[in-house]
């Protein structure tokens, strides 16, 4: 491993350095588009018997043998035997998603305008959605419930988790997490073929409307390949952080921070700006340091060495643009007073404000969802919402009077568009001669 990129703003060569870490790709290449395609295929045409094969072949067990569905008894049992003090932050965690996200949901609204039309838009919960959980690098009761209470707080009737379960077995905490957050249905079934019988269906899982979760690439790649057949939250990449601190900061501090995302996955990313030459040389060390230590540290050092990067700035104000153009997915703002430099961000995922709110916080307990954008999609996108699981109506209505007001003009843009049935399901009601005579 050589180490993190090292830059400095005020260096000649710094903006074509930059520009190649922001443009640098750390998402599935097109091998895995084409394996993804072909599982799809297969479980679109084969149903339940791909699901076994790919099972087997993957996860390394026989649904059969060891059961496709997990029950509700099962995850209301692994929840009363959990160790206390993890149930005890499992149920805070869950109060605080679920408080945050209930301010989210939207209300209905209408109005009637001064010409008597009555217009507005309703909000309606979708009938299903799926849960993708990952079971493999590692299992995440977190994602359970930053997932699913927010389905359940949109009033979706019907959750369904799936999750890889190598060997048939399953994480308890993950099945703890479930009781609590209310899921409805789960199956042993994972990767890009468990995405595909959410959005198909089989004879024995029903198709759904919305697929959310984090997953690995393979999991991405069938979530973007099949949006259009189902709805998705977003097609989610490698963990990234971009912390900004100055030298007020304990390096150790920022070094467990930048290796809170390294540890997720060898392709995450994690980028350091200070205006310190001295302290970026103390978070290196305490980086170095803190590897050795850490069980994950041979995924981390990869990911530090590989993807990592250390920005030298003259001055921390000139950070806010070099953060939109890398859009991150989380974004610390380690310093005294980060108002200033917050005002200035326009694209990050979820933005950390001062030296005491670590990234990892917002993975757990502080309430704002954890999964959020990833590979610059900060600029068009957000993080899962209530609104995920929703949809919007709208609906107008008009009485007779109303449409004498705004009927006309509507006949003319009708017959500049050359669509005279357009404009004769108008002027019919109007009591006058389409133009062009009626159809």
């Amino acid at each position: 491993m050589t180490g993190p990129l090292r830059l400095r703003s005020r260096d000649p060569g710094f903006p074509a350095a930059f520009a190649a870490l922001v443009n640098g790709r750390r998402e599935a290449d097109a091998g895995v588009g084409r394996d993804v395609a072909a599982i799809v295929a297969d479980v679109c045409a084969r149903g339940d018997a791909a699901l076994q094969e790919l099972t087997r072949r993957f996860d390394g067990h026989d649904l059969d043998e060891t059961g496709w569905r997990i029950g509700r008894e099962e995850m209301n049992a692994a929840l009363r035997d959990l160790d206390p003090a993890l149930r005890a932050a499992l149920e805070l965690a869950a109060a605080r998603i679920r408080t945050f996200h209930a301010e989210q949901r939207p209300a209905d609204g209408e109005r009637t305008d001064d010409l008597g039309v009555r217009m507005g838009a309703r909000w309606r919960a979708v009938d299903a959605a799926g849960l993708y959980v990952p079971g493999g690098r590692a299992a995440y009761p977190s994602s359970v419930l930053m997932n699913a209470i927010p389905a359940k707080v949109a009033g979706v009737e019907r959750v369904v988790m799936v999750t890889p379960t190598p060997g048939g077995e399953v994480n308890p905490a993950v099945l703890a997490a479930a009781a609590i957050a209310g899921v409805d249905e789960a199956w042993r079934v994972g990767g890009a073929q468990a995405v595909a019988a959410l959005a198909f269906g089989t004879k024995r899982i029903a198709a759904v409307d919305v697929v959310v979760g984090p997953g690995n690439a393979w999991v991405a790649e069938a979530k973007r390949q099949l949006y259009g057949v189902v709805g998705i939250d977003m097609v989610a990449g490698p963990s990234e952080i971009v912390v900004v601190a100055d030298d007020g900061c304990d390096p150790e501090w920022i070094a467990a921070d930048l290796l809170s995302q390294a540890e997720h996955d060898p392709a995450s990313q994690s980028i350091l700006f200070t205006d310190g030459a001295a302290f970026a040389d103390a978070v290196a060390a305490a980086v170095d340091r803190q590897l050795g230590a850490l069980a994950t540290g041979a995924v981390a050092g990869r990911s530090w060495a590989d993807n990592g990067a250390i920005v030298v700035v003259d001055d921390l104000a000139e950070t806010p643009p070099l953060v939109d153009r890398l859009a991150p997915e989380h974004l610390e703002l380690a310093v005294a007073d980060p108002e200033p430099l917050f005002a200035r961000v326009r694209h990050a995922g979820s933005v950390f404000l001062g030296r005491h709110a670590p990234e990892a916080v917002g993975d757990y307990v502080a309430g704002p969802n954890h999964v959020l954008p990833t590979g610059q999609r900060a600029r068009f996108a957000s993080g899962l919402s209530v609104l995920d699981f929703m949809k919007r109506t709208s609906f107008i209505a008009l009485d007779a009077e109303a449409l004498r007001a705004i009927g006309p003009a509507a006949v003319t843009l009708a017959r500049a568009e050359g669509l005279p049935a357009h404009a004769a399901s108008v002027a019919l009601r109007l009591g006058v001669t389409p133009p062009g005579g009626t159809p």
